[in-house]
């Protein structure tokens, strides 16, 4: 097999005769396989037959160039075409092709996963591609002012879900012009006809009111899609996103199944596969690439003084915020502390967030560094798929929003992991502590999410020196990482040069009569901490500790406190019962062989509403007076 490097000037015999070695490869892995989408894949084929031969300026020895243009398959179970594609461009081998899909331990997985050096994300969950291609399509436009373009392979299943709109929206308000989505508007989703059908102009109105630039085009004429790719891939004449709305048959290329309802994720029988295949026109086996990026111009003096004025820090910015023993400070406000000073010194991290910055105080990143600030408004998903495409272009995007409204983008997180990116994520007023605004803005399950989350670490912060050294920590940590801030200003309990690593707890009281443990973490630290008070006025000794560490959590100090209390652990966390602090700490004493243990384990098990933050704290059982009640009933056996 031969190279061939193709340039816009090729013919498109050529690229019909590598669109039909696209549907023939899909068909082929899939019935190898026995699972699979090819009939999705078939119908997009065309569509990437133009766009990988004459306009996805790509080196494919050099996957990492920053100079690539991306592409990216929100249309993610149409991994058969995308394989197909990777053959064709001679990184994946007719071996691999054949013997590697969807089998155990190999790398072409059921749906594209960044285990290749080609996929940026994980997709397969529908309506996350084009988000994640906002977030880098704005690292090049804002951040890095590269000339690559993001292109994103969309179903019209997927244009159901919100995301897609909200990805939309966010492309237009950023002008992303270097984003250009096409969608493969087959009319059939998995059970029958989508919403919408084939009624092409319907999406083209939908797009066009989120602001961006329509095209609709007959999705197997490859002169049509040529055309539309010129126009998509000159962003000169627009400001806009461009979504190209091609109407296309699924199955498209093997007669007996084209359009059919019947074949959604169902590779063809062997005996049916070499008729679809000799149909096509049998197997080919075309090594071509299309153009190469061109090198990526020096910025003018003038660009490169603007943009270090922009951003340039002063001393103070990059020095760690240092805070007095005693002063009340709320987490949130040295959040936004310590994210100035770290973005002082890496100019790598970038915020987001969720239209709430006055409250979680991001807002002070992007009144130091509003180059590297995105407001997502109301948009918490895309908030965090823009967060996980500047990943993807390497930079530590720290995300924040009421920790309540994360659950809304707990599939985009997922997903994260998924991709292995690096994500900060903060979450702010949680709990019943935050007072009179009720149940819905109080996050009382988001300790338990994020601790569900592969490979994350979750940290809970009770003073505004812990909050500044962990936001420190989350830079250099892999993987998702969770903080969770409280609303209320309390008392500064460390001194700045304390430090704190992920996976450690701090022990604030202890004696040699110590005969309970009381664990809390944020705000029920400080109440563990009067009800320690409380019982020592009994001459009652209790051993305190700052579990700031939910995930991974400090074995080590628990196992010593169990030894030293005799088992009894009084567990407060202003969290429902299920997930929280209480399962991590007696999840890691069981695992560490610590079964003689008397718990006590106090969490919001009803449902709240509305009143003060103690009155609520109270009411849920996790102020001092209750603690210190429940410490005494374990040491009376009661």
């Amino acid at each position: 097999m031969t190279t061939t490097e193709l340039t816009s000037e090729a013919g498109l015999d050529t690229v019909a005769e590598l669109a039909a070695q696209l549907r023939v490869d899909s068909i082929r892995s899939s019935t190898s396989a026995g699972s699979g989408h090819p009939t999705s894949s078939m119908s997009a084929a065309d569509l990437l037959a133009v766009l990988v031969a004459r306009y996805l300026r790509y080196d494919w020895d050099d996957p990492r160039s920053p100079v690539n243009d991306h592409l990216i398959f929100s249309k993610g179970h149409a991994s058969p075409l995308l394989y197909a594609v990777f053959k064709a461009v001679g990184v994946v081998s007719e071996d691999e092709l054949m013997s590697g899909y969807r089998r155990f331990g190999q790398r072409l997985e059921g749906h594209p996963t960044p285990i290749l050096p080609w996929v940026d994300v994980a997709t397969g969950s529908l309506g996350q591609g084009l988000p994640d291609g906002v977030g880098v399509a704005l690292a090049g436009k804002y951040l890095e002012r590269a000339p690559y373009r993001v292109w994103v392979l969309c179903g019209d299943s997927e244009l159901a879900e919100g995301s897609m709109w909200e990805a939309l929206d966010k492309a237009s308000y950023y002008q992303l012009s270097n984003l250009i989505a096409l969608v493969d508007v087959n009319r059939l989703g998995q059970r029958g006809e989508t919403d919408l059908g084939w009624n092409v102009d319907a999406y083209a109105r939908r797009a066009e009111a989120f602001g961006a630039r329509a095209l609709v085009i007959d999705g197997h004429d490859l002169t049509a899609i040529n055309t539309a790719l010129v126009t998509a891939e000159d962003n000169t004449a627009s400001e806009q996103p461009t979504v190209i709305v091609a109407k296309t048959i699924k199955g498209r290329g093997f007669s007996e199944i084209e359009d059919s309802p019947d074949w959604h994720g169902k590779p063809l029988p062997v005996e049916m596969a070499q008729r679809a295949i000799s149909e096509l026109g049998g197997v080919r086996n075309l090594v071509l690439r299309g153009p190469c990026p061109a090198p990526v111009p020096a910025q003018d003096n003038a660009a490169q003084k603007q943009q270090k004025q922009t951003d340039r820090p002063s001393k103070a910015d990059a020095s760690p915020p240092r805070y007095t023993i005693g002063d009340k400070v709320a987490t949130r406000k040295a959040y936004g502390d310590a994210l100035v000073a770290l973005g002082a010194r890496d100019p790598r991290v970038v915020a987001l967030d969720g239209e709430v910055s006055n409250s979680t105080y991001a807002r002070e990143f992007a009144h130091a560094y509003p180059r590297r600030y995105f407001e997502m408004f109301i948009a918490e998903q895309q908030m965090v798929a823009a967060a996980t495409g500047l990943a993807v272009r390497g930079y530590r995007p720290f995300a924040s929003t009421f920790a309540s409204f994360l659950t809304r983008a707990y599939d985009f997180i997922r997903m994260g992991a998924i991709s292995g990116v690096d994500l900060c994520l903060v979450g702010s007023h949680a709990g019943v502590e935050i007072g009179a605004d009720g149940p819905s803005q109080m996050g009382l399950e988001d300790l338990a999410m994020m601790r569900a989350v592969h490979g994350s670490t979750v940290l809970y912060p009770s003073d505004a020196t812990s909050t500044a050294a962990l936001v420190e920590m989350m830079a250099t940590t892999r993987g998702i990482s969770y903080l969770r801030t409280t609303r209320g200003a309390y008392p500064v309990l460390y001194f700045a040069e304390e430090t704190f690593p992920v996976g450690g707890a701090k022990l604030l009281r202890s004696t040699d009569r110590d005969v309970v443990t009381l664990v809390g973490a944020g705000v029920t630290l400080h109440t563990c901490l009067r009800a320690a008070d409380i019982l020592n006025e009994d001459d009652v000794h209790a051993r305190v500790i700052d579990c700031y560490s939910i995930k991974p959590v400090d074995t080590d100090i628990l196992i010593a406190a169990a030894k030293a209390t005799y088992g009894r652990f009084v567990i407060a966390e202003d969290h429902h019962p299920e997930g929280g602090l209480g399962s991590a700490v007696v999840d890691a004493l069981l695992a560490a062989g610590q079964s003689s243990l008397s718990i006590a384990h106090l969490a919001v098990r009803g449902m709240p509403g509305s009143g003060s933050g103690p009155e609520l704290l109270a009411w849920a059982g996790i102020d001092a007076d209750h603690i210190a009640t429940a410490a005494r009933q374990l040491i009376s056996g009661k």
